[in-house]
């Protein structure tokens, strides 16, 4: 079809004005129509309307539960955390409603800032407040708390964190096997007195302090927390070098301190003891160049599955047993550690006061240590003793 006859089209129809003009009284008709129904389509949403609102409300309001939660989520609160970084954590294990109204919570809450790291167990669906207020409650910590005391030897303290994890004491002595993998490092096997050391022994290693354990952890994660305690404090007394002046190893000097910490009861005599001990093991100048401790040749009893026995109990079969890597007649340090020694006596045996005296004896139920440089001053102390109630003669 052609231009002309396009415009012949248009010509034959309606005048254009007519045309126009019935146009316009048409859209006063559809206006008002569309009017009428916006009024009745509002009026059907009446009673929705104010969900509507409600809804775009919320969009600009920070969203919070009400309730005090329920059930049970563990929350991991890591090193350098903000409170937007604890938000977002709280947020996506379903805890809170939205991470704003931690953070607000935070904001209106100035001990926030003392959240500390660790895994807490909080609920599902609580109020920001609240969860913010479990955050700072120590109680709701997901760990198992234990206290290692000072002097315990290895089967001990397995027997302890047994119980407090419930981890088969079998599984801490097989992650105990490699101590090495467990992060002692490997300097800590090796003597200068040409004794060989027990890589597989982790006796003396396992550091008496208080620890938090993760319910989740295995053996191996509760050992490696210890171990790294005990590298940190060799770090702290600076072991390794202190230990080097004394011209023996750190080994050497470990063993010393748990026999000092079995056998000194007050803090002042773990270093003068550790001195005895070094006096008998290396000057060459004690008879046997041996200790004869009964304290060592007790440890051997007791991880041969035997009770210890007070001093005056011990057989001489037992003391000179040479079954007995302990006993009275080995010559020089012992083979290994005798228990778990804690600051006092590590720092007592390496910093130990020079001294004369090859003999040292409790002669008061206060734990007063008395010291002899002969025998017959040991003999001396004896008596004492015996006076003091001190069952010896």
């Amino acid at each position: 079809m052609s231009d002309d006859d396009l415009d012949l089209a248009f010509e034959n129809a309606e005048d254009r004005g007519r045309w126009r003009h019935a146009k316009k009284k048409g859209g006063k008709g559809r206006t008002f129509l569309a009017f009428t129904l916006v009024i009745l389509l509002l009026g059907a949403l009446g009673g929705v309307g104010y969900v509507g609102f409600d809804k775009v409300r919320s969009f600009f309001a920070v969203e919070d539960y009400d309730g005090p939660g329920s059930g049970e989520v563990a929350i991991e609160v890591k090193s350098g955390n903000t409170a937007t970084d604890i938000a977002n954590t709280l947020y996506k294990a379903g805890v809170v409603k939205s991470a704003a109204a931690f953070v607000d919570a935070a904001k209106d809450n100035p001990k926030s800032k003392d959240i500390q790291v660790g895994s807490y167990l909080l609920k599902k669906e609580m109020k920001a407040a609240d969860a913010l207020t479990m955050l700072l409650d120590l109680k709701n910590k997901n760990v198992n708390k234990i206290t290692i005391p000072e002097g315990l030897i290895s089967l001990q303290i397995f027997d302890r964190l047994s119980k407090a994890t419930g981890i088969p004491v079998d599984d801490f002595k097989t992650a105990a096997k490699n101590p090495q993998k467990l992060g002692v490092p490997a300097l800590w096997f090796k003597r200068k007195d040409g004794k060989k050391v027990n890589t597989s022994d982790i006796e003396g290693f396992l550091y008496p302090a208080t620890y938090e354990l993760p319910r989740d952890a295995k053996a191996e994660d509760v050992l490696k927390m210890i171990i790294k305690n005990f590298n940190r404090e060799m770090d702290d007394l600076d072991f390794v070098n202190q230990a080097a002046k004394l011209n023996i190893s750190p080994y050497e000097a470990l063993v010393a301190a748990s026999i000092a910490q079995v056998e000194a009861l007050l803090p002042e005599d773990m270093g003068p003891v550790a001195r005895v001990l070094y006096n008998r093991a290396y000057t060459g100048k004690f008879p046997c160049n041996c200790l004869q401790l009964d304290s060592t040749v007790n440890y051997w009893l007791r991880i041969s599955g035997k009770d210890p026995k007070a001093s005056e109990n011990l057989l001489a079969k037992e003391l000179h047993d040479p079954k007995n890597p302990y006993n009275y007649d080995v010559k020089g340090m012992a083979v290994g550690p005798i228990s778990s020694p804690g600051d006092v006596a590590l720092k007592g045996a390496i910093d130990a006061p020079k001294s004369d005296y090859f003999f040292f004896v409790t002669i008061d139920k206060k734990g007063t240590m008395g010291y002899g440089k002969t025998f017959d001053e040991h003999k001396a102390n004896i008596q004492i003793a015996c006076k003091n109630g001190i069952p010896l003669c």
